[in-house]
């Protein structure tokens, strides 16, 4: 278990450059996930902080979006460094909130500070175009304008990185943002707005609203003065943002997630094939949107395949013994519902090769799931089709090439997928098939970087990339400036 070296008791909200308590003086628990325990209070706000939050945002913005495009990317540039410099303490509040280990808590953090110097770059590439026109002397240009007000709302399976992707190309394009972390990761969003603080951004221009969901998120999205949502979530909450921010025509990016098929084809190298199932299903328990919880297993290699998946698995060590183990769920709700959906699926006819219990002993006191394979599972049934959003996986067969493309095709979500064979035209065919936003071959389901842009299709979004330099269509408008000159008064 991580021991931070500093510990703090209260974790307030940050408006207008100062932590401010909530004005109607609630707070709740945040308990580790390694032991149930609480490790903080947190601030428990509601629509009249989201409003205080609000105006400050308002106030400094105008200003903010004066300020160059250079400007603004040296401001994130300095956020990325002063967290460089402190990334072991940042890997440590992520690791305790979280419950992974330090190595990975480091991996995640190196990532974060990465999309900073990434979009710190595109202050001096801050391109636009120009285009000629039918008309003579019409010369068009563009440039990009900020949107004003950004509501970032995330999700606590990788907090740092969740922050920097939202929070560094809305700062950058010129907006005033408002953090709205999960309830389960207040720490990660407490530290990266220490570092705002220190480094010297204007007060307003990020601000931080620590509360649950309904209490704290909504009053955002439902707020005139909020320009733009960007959210990473639950499909299920996704559509009510989507709703609720669409009756007002505000702007609104969606990441939800999703149900990724990794296939594994009758020419494969199986034993790589296993690590990389092992990795997608698996690291970080489980919790990414993009890891593979769908296994499609040609039927010619299906038991061996099968059988090295399992004798793997059991062999993966899970708790907080060393730097190389698998963690625990974020919270004791999300567990139960996993292990409810491993028990319908059991009774419905399915499977448990290994897995399928919590790991409740001495070792691992807190929100521990043992990680679970499942066979015979039907297309059509709960565990197939919804989110799981933990350390569970499900085997299919597939008689060839094409029933394994209409099995990955079969779901709602499409936010990646991988397919692992020798044969490139295989590869190539499926690449161009299977609906999803990110295909990767002989690899893992999960894995982006931040010159990349990430996203996907069907209900895993609404089209929209992070990441890359299509982060910036997110965070901006485009503006299209017309030049006519009349060469007669030259």
């Amino acid at each position: 278990m991580v021991k931070s070296r500093i510990m703090v008791e209260k974790i307030p909200n940050f408006i207008d450059g100062k932590w401010v308590e909530p004005l109607t003086g609630g707070w709740f628990e945040k308990k580790s996930p390694h032991s149930g325990e609480r490790i903080c209070n947190v601030a428990r706000s509601k629509g009249p902080d989201a409003e205080q939050a609000i105006s400050a945002a308002k106030n400094a913005q105008r200003k903010w979006a004066e300020t160059t495009s250079v400007a603004r990317g040296d401001m994130v540039r300095k956020i990325a460094l002063r967290m460089q410099n402190r990334r072991q303490e940042i890997a440590e509040w992520v690791a305790l909130e979280t419950g992974k280990s330090i190595s990975s808590a480091l991996g995640e953090t190196d990532a974060a500070i990465e999309m900073g110097f990434f979009i710190a770059g595109e202050g001096r590439r801050n391109y636009g175009k120009t285009m000629g026109a039918t008309m003579a002397h019409r010369t068009v240009l563009t440039v990009r304008q900020p949107l004003g007000i950004a509501a970032l709302i995330i999700a606590s399976n990788t907090p740092i990185a969740n922050i920097a992707w939202k929070a560094f190309p809305s700062i950058f394009c010129g907006n005033a943002s408002i953090l709205k972390p999960s309830e389960d990761t207040p720490l990660s969003a407490w530290i990266f707005g220490v570092i705002c603080e220190e480094i010297g951004l204007p007060p307003g221009i990020f601000n931080i609203l620590q509360g649950y969901g309904r209490e704290a998120g909504m009053p955002l999205v439902e707020s005139e003065d909020v320009h733009l949502v960007s959210f990473t979530g639950s499909c299920e909450t996704g559509k009510l943002i989507q709703k609720v921010a669409g009756e007002r025509l505000a702007k609104v990016c969606l990441e939800l997630g999703g149900k990724n098929p990794l296939v594994v084809c009758d020419d494969a190298d199986l034993e790589r094939a296993c690590e990389w199932v092992l990795s997608s299903s698996f690291s970080n328990a489980g919790q990414r949107c993009a890891a593979s919880s769908r296994i499609i297993i040609f039927d010619s290699i299906y038991e061996d395949f099968r059988n090295l998946l399992v004798e793997r698995t059991r062999s993966l060590r899970v708790g907080p013994k060393d730097d190389d183990f698998l963690g625990p769920v974020i919270n004791e709700r999300q567990l139960e519902k996993m292990v409810e959906a491993i028990d319908q699926a059991r009774n419905q006819g399915a499977r448990i090769l290994t897995g399928g219990h919590r790991l409740l002993d001495e070792s691992h006191p807190g929100y521990y799931l043992a990680p679970t394979l499942i066979e015979k599972a039907g297309i059509d049934w709960s565990i197939s089709r919804k989110e799981l959003f933990g350390p569970i996986t499900c085997l299919y067969r597939a008689r060839d090439f094409n029933e394994a493309l209409d099995l990955a095709n079969d779901c709602d979500y499409g936010l990646t997928a991988c397919i692992h064979t020798r044969n490139l035209h295989r590869a190539m065919r499926f690449a161009e098939k299977v609906e999803s936003g990110v295909v990767v071959v002989n690899g893992g389901t999960h894995g982006s970087e931040p010159h990349m842009g990430f996203g996907g299709v069907k209900n895993s979004g609404t089209g929209w990339r992070e990441a890359g330099v299509e982060a910036l269509d997110v965070y901006s408008d485009w503006k299209y400036i017309n030049l006519i000159t009349d060469p007669s008064k030259t």
